[in-house]
């Protein structure tokens, strides 16, 4: 702290020293912690995770309605090498209006039956978009 501050830290810019006279300071010798680039953190993070059924080789990919529990999706992608599990990640991605990389499959991932987590977006907003 400065000898004139008055003890409060608004988050102020701590001052570093510099390579050279230039005044710049590559991003490198910046006082970043270990140089490595970290994760945004979101301060409230919302994960759900959603049943679904899936029916593979459909005519094309639409939500169904609810088969017991979970969400009934048909996909027109065929149940080969992943082709199904990555149309259902594209699809839910593009339905609940997140980036793909918020949508996973957690367990079922050969299975029709499929447990699939979603970040940020709760539960009954994810049934809200897709029933």
């Amino acid at each position: 702290m400065d000898s004139g501050s008055t003890g409060a830290d608004c988050g102020a810019i701590r001052p570093i020293a510099l390579a050279d006279d230039s005044g710049c300071v590559p991003i490198s010798e910046r006082e970043t912690g270990s140089g490595k680039r970290r994760k945004r953190e979101t301060p409230a993070a919302v994960r759900c995770v959603v049943p679904v059924h899936v029916q593979p080789r459909a005519a094309k990919t639409e939500v169904a309605g609810l088969h017991g529990d979970a969400i009934k999706i048909r996909l027109k992608a065929p149940p080969v090498e992943g082709a199904a599990n990555d149309a259902l990640i594209r699809f839910l991605a593009k339905k609940l209006g997140v980036p793909r990389h918020a949508v996973r499959i957690v367990s079922g991932a050969t299975s029709r039956t499929k447990r699939v987590s979603v970040d940020g977006i709760e539960l009954p907003e994810v049934m809200n978009r897709l029933t």
